[in-house]
């Protein structure tokens, strides 16, 4: 599912109406049709459809002719005067007219009460009043209306986009309509990702129009969000004459006193993803207690100058940052990694926060380098509020990730990966997985991908999607899932992708 903003969608539209020739009712009627298949006129006999005067309106009142073909109790509202119809919800408006199908018009209060009535007696509400268009905030009858319908309708669809949201902030414009379902078409749309949209939005369907698909490469479409036949489509079948060797070396560099957990579960996450050779490079302190733990790992101490050296200079990737410490030491680690190494190299946690008043050196790196922030890391190094990260995540990760020619993977609900070109959104993962440790194991997940031969960018996306993979399995049975169950789970999680 590619995403697109509001003024996005319209120059698409545009150009399969002026270039292509196809007329704006042929994509009208699409829309009402993919609509129709997402009723169930099965269960459902009595509908409310509630219209504006845009084309939005125009989609509601071709589905308010569908569902009359099939023999559908109707009570058909527009809000507004018929003099303000644009042409092609006029046209339609004519032809319910023309087989004398009745349509009631809302200018005010009075006629408000005939809505709530016909809602109280519908068994669905259909909102057709808003499309992508609407930019300001909802007041007088519009208001009014939705608010009837979010009172008293027992189950609403919405046409596009939820009447009242922002398509492309996710903002609620003074009110909105409530959905249980929303029927979207061609592309997903940019608000539909702002933490709660999914409050108003309920289910999204995205259903496809007849737009042809080389638009996107046209309108240069390229941010999507990530869903289970790509990732399967990411993971091949192992060749049966590999062997270790052939899929990579990792070195995790992790760990300090109090925080062995934060080595062992992104070491221990990168053996079990599948990586050939794992190595754990820790402080000489904490070796031996993750030595007699990490049964499959290799591990290193800091002190070990020479064999640090070598098999830093060996790796096929580097994560670095896991349970370090936010302090000087660290620092100094991460800066010299960035430096000296010449692999792609994964920065998580403390290596993350000690980049702070530093970005700069991310600009020395010699290869790829993943950054994996969660909200309260990157506010901290970039300055920017976690309030306001949160409301704007897709364009702060970009313009990041723009800026310092990294790819990153900005954690949380709907995780937004980036490389400054593309944006990739990730869907799995839940609630369930809110316990420490979580984000050392991506860590180990990402890099262990590396390794085994995945571009940086891929490797990132496809270690969210399994990382959120294994906790949605396992949250199917477990009230809370942990580190540890997602560290077990990782090598049948992909098993079952891949198949």
């Amino acid at each position: 599912m590619k995403i697109v903003t509001a003024q996005k969608m319209r120059e698409v539209d545009k150009f399969c109406i002026e270039n292509l020739g196809i007329p704006s009712m042929v994509l009208m009627e699409n829309a009402a049709l993919k609509a129709l298949n997402n009723l169930d006129t099965e269960k459902y006999n009595s509908f409310t459809i509630v219209c504006g005067t845009g084309n939005n309106g125009g989609d509601g009142l071709a589905l308010a002719r569908h569902l009359f073909i099939l023999g559908k109790k109707l009570s058909i509202f527009i809000i507004g005067e018929e003099d303000s119809l644009s042409k092609d919800c006029r046209a339609n408006y004519n032809i319910l007219l023309n087989m004398n199908l009745p349509v009631s018009f809302i200018k005010n209060s009075h006629d408000i009460e005939k809505l709530q009535e016909a809602i109280k007696e519908g068994e669905v509400t259909v909102d057709a009043i808003f499309g992508t268009g609407i930019s300001r905030d909802i007041k007088g009858i519009y208001e009014e209306a939705i608010r009837a319908i979010n009172d008293i309708s027992s189950y609403t669809i919405s046409i596009d986009v939820p009447s009242g949201l922002n398509s492309d902030s996710g903002e609620i414009l003074g009110c909105c309509v409530t959905a249980n379902k929303t029927i979207s078409f061609q592309f997903y749309k940019k608000g539909f990702l702002k933490y709660g949209a999914d409050t108003y939005t309920g289910e999204i369907v995205i259903e496809n129009i007849g737009i042809p698909n080389f638009l996107e490469d046209e309108f240069s479409i390229n941010d999507f969000i990530l869903d289970i036949n790509r990732v399967r489509k990411l993971i091949p079948m192992r060749e049966k004459y590999l062997h270790k060797g052939d899929l990579g070396r990792v070195s995790i560099v992790a760990g300090s006193i109090g925080f062995t957990g934060a080595a062992f579960i992104s070491t221990q996450s990168a053996v079990r993803c599948g990586a050939g050779l794992v190595t754990l490079c820790c402080p000489e302190n904490i070796q031996d207690i993750l030595s007699i733990k990490l049964v499959e790992a290799m591990t290193v101490s800091f002190k070990n100058k020479d064999k640090l050296n070598e098999i830093l200079g060996k790796s096929d990737v580097i994560a670095v940052g896991p349970g370090m410490g936010n302090n000087e030491g660290t620092s100094k680690i991460v800066a010299d990694i960035i430096r000296h190494t010449n692999c792609p190299v994964v920065i998580d946690a403390d290596g993350i926060n000690v980049l702070k008043n530093n970005l700069d050196i991310l600009k020395l790196k010699n290869n790829k380098i993943v950054l994996t922030p969660h909200l309260g890391e990157m506010s901290r190094v970039t300055g920017i509020s976690i309030d306001k990260i949160e409301k704007n995540r897709i364009e702060i990760a970009k313009l990041f990730s723009r800026e310092y020619d990294v790819i990153l993977l900005l954690k949380g609900y709907n995780t937004v990966i980036t490389d400054g070109k593309t944006v990739v959104v990730n869907t799995t993962g839940n609630s369930a997985m809110a316990s420490g440790g979580m984000g050392d194991s991506l860590t180990g997940i990402i890099a262990s991908f590396i390794a085994q031969g995945f571009e940086p960018f891929k490797a990132a996306y496809l270690g969210a999607y399994v990382h959120g993979y294994c906790g949605d399995r396992l949250s199917e049975s477990k009230f809370s899932v942990n580190a540890a169950d997602i560290i077990e789970k990782i090598p049948f999680a992909i098993k079952e992708l891949q198949s």
